[in-house]
């Protein structure tokens, strides 16, 4: 995200604030506490989720101090990202902009997803024009933040999805007797909501944003949300892919639907055999064994099918 000239221009006449530090040249220890700025942009620790910005050639009150703004002034600027002083590595954008008329670097600093972020080893954040370490219940906050954002990618929310893209059919009447006995059931007196974000479903009670395992596991139409969460079945007249295709098909819906099409679509082509050996005595046979097959085109969905009971248990 790079900010607009008029957003810029906005920060630039407001004062200093945890989103907006200011260096009237890159000399003396400026280009230490730029650094540290950089720093607690990148730990974003009031979580505003947006770049911090480093005004390098304004004054504190916002005006340009006149710095020319050289290309040896740019890569100084651009390494801060690769010295390896500032660890995780920050995303940062340098560029030179034409700001109340005069040139400036801005250098924006987005949010780090693998908080805390270090500069020489020390932790910098940025609460209002503050700058400072972090104390001990700072730290922690970022590292429990930092967690957070390492849950696993079934369990992220889909940011543009409403709670109606699930089937609370299919969670009531499908998956919850499947995951659950029926006295724990019945004793369970938590919300529809409640129960959904128990189960990683959706984001949470008060967000009801489902996750992509809410979609995959319960959803109306999952693949209006992930295009890829399909099974294409292709079924040729011979061992080469150039031969001519017998059947084909796409099979999709909820996982536990999906799974059921598999099954039945391997049983509509492995057709059983019989040969009637005497009048009271008949051998049946499959092509392929039942099994087999099921190995082959359901275990990769079974295991993520599991995945949503082991969130259950």
């Amino acid at each position: 995200m790079s900010y607009t000239d008029a957003e810029l221009e906005a920060f630039l006449a407001d004062t200093e604030s945890d989103l907006v530090e200011r260096k009237e040249s890159w000399k003396g220890d400026a280009p230490e506490k730029g650094r540290q700025a950089i720093c607690a942009f990148a730990n974003d620790l009031p979580d505003h989720r947006k770049p911090g910005v480093l005004f390098v050639g304004a004054r504190d009150d916002g005006s340009p101090s006149g710095l020319p703004i050289t290309d040896e002034l740019r890569r100084t600027l651009s390494d801060i990202r690769t010295d390896g002083n500032i660890l995780p590595m920050p995303s940062i954008l340098v560029e030179k902009r034409v700001l109340r008329g005069a040139e400036m670097a801005v250098v924006t600093v987005q949010p780090s997803d693998t908080p805390p972020v270090r500069f020489k080893g020390r932790i910098w954040v940025r609460l209002g024009s503050r700058r400072a370490l972090a104390t001990p219940q700072e730290e922690r906050i970022l590292n429990e933040r930092r967690r957070f954002r390492d849950i696993p990618f079934d369990v992220h929310p889909l940011a543009s999805c409403g709670l109606s893209a699930l089937s609370r059919v299919l969670f009531e009447q499908e998956y919850l007797p499947n995951a659950f006995a029926p006295d724990i059931l019945a004793a369970n007196e938590r919300s529809y909501e409640q129960r959904l974000a128990a189960l990683r479903m959706i984001a949470s009670a008060d967000d009801p944003t489902p996750t992509i395992l809410g979609i995959l596991t319960l959803g109306v139409s999952p693949r209006d949300w992930i295009p890829g969460a399909y099974v294409q079945f292709v079924r040729f007249a011979g061992a080469a892919m150039t031969d001519p295709i017998i059947d084909e098909a796409a099979l999709d819906g909820a996982l536990g639907q999906m799974l059921r099409r598999i099954d039945e679509k391997i049983d509509s082509h492995n057709r059983t055999a019989v040969d009637l050996v005497s009048a009271d005595r008949e051998i049946r046979r499959r092509p392929y064994p039942r099994a087999a097959l099921q190995q082959l085109l359901i275990w990769p969905q079974f295991r993520l099918h599991r995945v949503a009971l082991v969130y259950a248990a």
